[in-house]
Protein backbone atom coordinates (compact mmCIF):
# COMPACT_ATOMS: atom_id res chain seq x y z
CA UNK A 1 0.00 0.00 0.00
CA UNK A 2 1.37 3.54 -0.82
CA UNK A 3 1.37 5.42 2.33
CA UNK A 4 0.54 9.13 0.77
CA UNK A 5 -1.80 10.92 2.02
CA UNK A 6 -4.04 10.96 -1.15
CA UNK A 7 -3.72 6.91 -0.94
CA UNK A 8 -4.55 6.81 2.33
CA UNK A 9 -7.29 8.91 2.32
CA UNK A 10 -8.83 7.36 -0.94
CA UNK A 11 -8.71 3.79 0.97
CA UNK A 12 -10.44 5.24 4.15
CA UNK A 13 -13.45 6.81 2.35
CA UNK A 14 -13.73 3.52 0.42
CA UNK A 15 -13.73 1.47 3.69
CA UNK A 16 -10.25 -0.39 3.90
CA UNK A 17 -9.57 -1.08 7.11
CA UNK A 18 -5.84 -0.88 7.24
CA UNK A 19 -5.92 2.85 5.70
CA UNK A 20 -8.66 3.40 8.58
CA UNK A 21 -5.95 2.14 11.23
CA UNK A 22 -3.32 4.33 9.08
CA UNK A 23 -5.35 7.32 9.50
CA UNK A 24 -5.72 6.88 13.29
CA UNK A 25 -2.19 6.52 13.71
CA UNK A 26 -1.37 9.37 11.85
CA UNK A 27 -4.10 11.84 13.27
CA UNK A 28 -4.99 10.34 16.49
CA UNK A 29 -1.93 12.35 18.46
CA UNK A 30 -3.39 15.61 16.94
CA UNK A 31 -7.20 15.08 17.98
CA UNK A 32 -6.20 13.88 21.42
CA UNK A 33 -4.15 17.20 21.81
CA UNK A 34 -6.61 19.24 20.64
CA UNK A 35 -9.54 17.38 22.59
CA UNK A 36 -6.93 18.04 26.21
CA UNK A 37 -6.43 21.51 25.32
CA UNK A 38 -9.82 22.74 24.63
CA UNK A 39 -11.66 20.39 27.37
CA UNK A 40 -8.50 20.26 30.20
CA UNK A 41 -9.53 17.17 31.24
CA UNK A 42 -7.51 13.55 29.79
CA UNK A 43 -10.74 10.98 30.32
CA UNK A 44 -12.75 13.33 27.94
CA UNK A 45 -10.13 13.84 25.85
CA UNK A 46 -9.93 10.39 25.07
CA UNK A 47 -13.63 10.17 24.94
CA UNK A 48 -13.99 12.67 22.38
CA UNK A 49 -10.85 11.14 20.64
CA UNK A 50 -12.70 7.97 20.22
CA UNK A 51 -15.23 9.40 19.16
CA UNK A 52 -14.17 11.52 16.52
CA UNK A 53 -12.44 8.93 14.79
CA UNK A 54 -15.83 6.69 15.33
CA UNK A 55 -17.83 9.56 13.57
CA UNK A 56 -15.23 9.38 10.87
CA UNK A 57 -15.28 5.73 9.95
CA UNK A 58 -19.28 6.09 9.68
CA UNK A 59 -19.21 9.14 7.99
CA UNK A 60 -16.50 8.16 5.31
CA UNK A 61 -18.56 7.60 2.38
CA UNK A 62 -19.09 11.90 2.91
CA UNK A 63 -15.10 13.01 2.91
CA UNK A 64 -14.43 15.29 -0.16
CA UNK A 65 -10.58 15.82 -0.47
CA UNK A 66 -10.10 19.47 -0.47
CA UNK A 67 -7.80 21.94 0.94
CA UNK A 68 -6.11 20.31 4.45
CA UNK A 69 -6.69 16.73 3.04
CA UNK A 70 -8.09 14.72 5.37
CA UNK A 71 -6.68 16.34 8.28
CA UNK A 72 -8.44 19.05 7.97
CA UNK A 73 -12.12 16.98 7.64
CA UNK A 74 -10.76 15.48 10.73
CA UNK A 75 -10.18 18.33 12.54
CA UNK A 76 -13.26 20.06 11.59
CA UNK A 77 -15.13 16.60 13.09
CA UNK A 78 -12.84 17.12 16.77
CA UNK A 79 -13.72 20.70 16.61
CA UNK A 80 -18.02 19.70 16.37
CA UNK A 81 -17.03 16.90 18.82
CA UNK A 82 -15.68 19.25 21.61
CA UNK A 83 -18.43 21.38 20.99
CA UNK A 84 -20.70 18.28 21.99
CA UNK A 85 -18.94 17.61 24.71
CA UNK A 86 -18.27 21.13 26.40
CA UNK A 87 -22.58 21.50 25.70
CA UNK A 88 -22.95 18.56 27.77
CA UNK A 89 -20.50 19.73 30.70
CA UNK A 90 -22.79 22.79 30.49
CA UNK A 91 -25.84 20.66 30.92
CA UNK A 92 -24.25 18.76 33.86
CA UNK A 93 -22.76 21.78 35.53
CA UNK A 94 -27.30 23.95 35.21
CA UNK A 95 -28.14 20.10 36.61
CA UNK A 96 -25.82 20.43 39.39
CA UNK A 97 -26.70 23.73 39.98
CA UNK A 98 -30.20 23.41 39.82
CA UNK A 99 -29.81 20.74 42.61
CA UNK A 100 -28.08 22.78 44.63
CA UNK A 101 -24.63 21.00 44.74
CA UNK A 102 -23.02 23.74 42.76
CA UNK A 103 -22.89 27.04 45.73
CA UNK A 104 -21.76 30.13 44.62
CA UNK A 105 -22.38 29.89 41.19
CA UNK A 106 -26.33 29.41 41.54
CA UNK A 107 -26.74 33.10 41.20
CA UNK A 108 -25.55 33.06 37.85
CA UNK A 109 -26.68 30.21 35.94
CA UNK A 110 -25.06 29.26 32.01
CA UNK A 111 -23.22 32.70 32.12
CA UNK A 112 -19.34 31.26 33.41
CA UNK A 113 -20.07 27.97 30.89
CA UNK A 114 -21.12 29.77 28.03
CA UNK A 115 -18.33 31.99 28.04
CA UNK A 116 -15.61 29.34 28.51
CA UNK A 117 -17.51 27.01 25.34
CA UNK A 118 -16.70 29.86 23.51
CA UNK A 119 -13.65 31.05 24.27
CA UNK A 120 -12.78 26.63 24.07
CA UNK A 121 -14.55 27.02 20.20
CA UNK A 122 -12.35 29.88 19.39
CA UNK A 123 -9.25 27.72 20.22
CA UNK A 124 -9.78 25.26 18.42
CA UNK A 125 -10.80 26.91 15.79
CA UNK A 126 -7.28 28.54 16.22
CA UNK A 127 -5.85 25.42 16.52
CA UNK A 128 -7.45 24.04 13.64
CA UNK A 129 -5.93 26.73 11.46
CA UNK A 130 -2.60 26.62 12.66
CA UNK A 131 -2.86 22.49 11.61
CA UNK A 132 -3.02 23.32 8.39
CA UNK A 133 -0.61 25.67 7.96
CA UNK A 134 2.95 24.27 6.70
CA UNK A 135 5.04 22.98 9.13
CA UNK A 136 7.71 25.64 9.85
CA UNK A 137 5.07 28.43 9.66
CA UNK A 138 3.39 26.41 12.62
CA UNK A 139 6.81 25.93 13.99
CA UNK A 140 7.69 29.69 14.51
CA UNK A 141 4.34 30.43 15.70
CA UNK A 142 4.21 27.71 18.61
CA UNK A 143 7.57 29.09 19.61
CA UNK A 144 6.07 32.72 19.77
CA UNK A 145 3.12 31.99 21.74
CA UNK A 146 3.53 29.02 23.16
CA UNK A 147 6.83 29.07 24.12
CA UNK A 148 6.84 33.14 24.85
CA UNK A 149 10.24 33.30 22.34
CA UNK A 150 11.45 36.34 20.51
CA UNK A 151 12.16 36.16 16.37
CA UNK A 152 15.82 35.90 17.41
CA UNK A 153 15.47 33.51 20.00
CA UNK A 154 13.65 31.25 17.38
CA UNK A 155 16.17 31.98 14.79
CA UNK A 156 18.83 30.71 17.43
CA UNK A 157 16.75 27.90 18.62
CA UNK A 158 15.89 26.30 15.39
CA UNK A 159 18.57 27.44 13.11
CA UNK A 160 16.91 29.12 10.61
CA UNK A 161 17.98 33.26 9.49
CA UNK A 162 16.38 35.69 11.28
CA UNK A 163 14.57 37.00 7.67
CA UNK A 164 13.20 33.73 7.29
CA UNK A 165 11.64 33.35 10.83
CA UNK A 166 10.36 36.87 10.47
CA UNK A 167 8.51 35.86 6.89
CA UNK A 168 7.58 32.49 8.17
CA UNK A 169 5.49 34.63 11.11
CA UNK A 170 4.33 37.63 8.46
CA UNK A 171 2.87 34.70 6.16
CA UNK A 172 1.79 32.25 9.36
CA UNK A 173 -0.22 35.29 10.42
CA UNK A 174 -1.68 37.04 7.25
CA UNK A 175 -3.02 33.45 6.39
CA UNK A 176 -4.67 32.74 9.60
CA UNK A 177 -6.01 36.45 9.30
CA UNK A 178 -7.79 35.34 6.18
CA UNK A 179 -8.84 31.76 7.23
CA UNK A 180 -10.24 32.66 11.01
CA UNK A 181 -13.15 34.07 9.68
CA UNK A 182 -14.27 31.74 7.12
CA UNK A 183 -13.68 29.47 10.13
CA UNK A 184 -15.64 31.23 12.74
CA UNK A 185 -18.52 31.52 10.49
CA UNK A 186 -19.42 28.00 9.56
CA UNK A 187 -19.23 26.94 12.88
CA UNK A 188 -22.11 29.25 14.03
Amino acid sequence: MDGSEECIAAGFAAGDEHCMEAVYRRWRPLVHSLAHRCLGDEREAEDVTQQVFLAAWHGRRRYRPGPGGLGAWITGITRHKVADALEARTRRWAAAAAAGAAPGRADRPGSLPQQESEQVLDRVLVLGELARLPFEQQRVLRLAFYADLTQTQIADRTGLPLGTVKSHMRRALHQLRRSLPAAARATR
